[in-house]
């Protein structure tokens, strides 16, 4: 919450300060807290235990946008196996090289791929953060009208040729009401048209996964048609796939 917000709670007689050190930091009985539902979420999270979970069998990955790797390093720490990653800049490249000798990095524009041709392995999970500068509350907000906005067809496109089991992308939380919720319903229909089901897009924020940092994404998973009937969606953004 932002400090006017708990200043506002004050003024309410929701809160009541403990006690305020000499750097002007105020602090708050736990119990009083308690009554916020977004505080009863960080505090009883089933976070802890979600980490023990292991996958049945090495799940093959392939990235796209990866950047120095963010995105990829969870999955592996998840105990997913990247089978390749995708990106166009070379620094971010260079990084993923040095970090991960044994990952296979495409240093290449996404616009100029055969996905079909290229990725010869069958990909249980397709993910990637396509550019959300076109969706950002800090830039114009043009969405499709912005090229680098267009690169979602892109993604859809590999998705289409690569025929994953499950795919997820991440963006800003802007895009879920970008021009007022018709662009999600556009790449809703995208990807519907090309045999995937678009589960329940959620926001998350990564301090609710003891992470030191207020950082809010807009996440989605998508299921291919032929396993919806054996798969299991949790809000939280997790899937469960049975029979694959």
């Amino acid at each position: 919450m932002t400090k006017a917000t708990v200043q506002k709670w004050e003024c309410q007689g929701l809160l009541t300060c403990r006690e305020e050190d000499e750097r002007g930091k105020r602090y708050y009985p736990v119990a009083q807290l308690l009554q916020f539902p977004k505080f009863r979420e960080l505090i009883f999270s089933p976070w802890e235990q979600e980490q023990f979970i292991q996958p049945l069998r090495p799940y093959q990955t392939l990235e796209l946008f990866a950047g120095a790797g963010g995105l990829a390093l969870g999955l592996e720490q998840a105990g997913l196996h990247v089978v390749s990653l995708n990106e166009i800049d070379k620094d971010a490249c260079g990084t993923l090289r040095q970090n991960r000798p044994q990952w296979q990095v495409i240093e290449a524009d996404i616009r100029t791929f055969n996905w079909e041709r290229l990725i010869e392995t069958e990909i249980d999970l397709l993910t990637g953060g396509f550019p959300c500068q076109a969706f950002s509350y800090a830039r114009e907000k043009l969405g499709f009208a912005d090229i680098r906005g267009t690169l979602f067809f892109e993604f859809a496109r590999a998705i289409k040729e690569v025929r994953p089991k499950v795919f997820l992308g991440e963006n800003v939380r802007a895009l879920l009401s970008h021009d007022r919720g018709r662009t999600l319903r556009t790449i809703e229909a995208v990807l519907s048209e090309i045999g995937y089901t678009l589960m329940p897009p959620q926001v998350l924020n990564a301090l609710f996964y003891r992470v030191p940092q207020k950082r809010q994404r807009l996440f989605f998973v998508g299921i291919r048609n032929d396993l919806l009937p054996y798969a299991q969606f949790n809000l939280l953004c997790r899937v469960l796939v049975r029979k694959l």
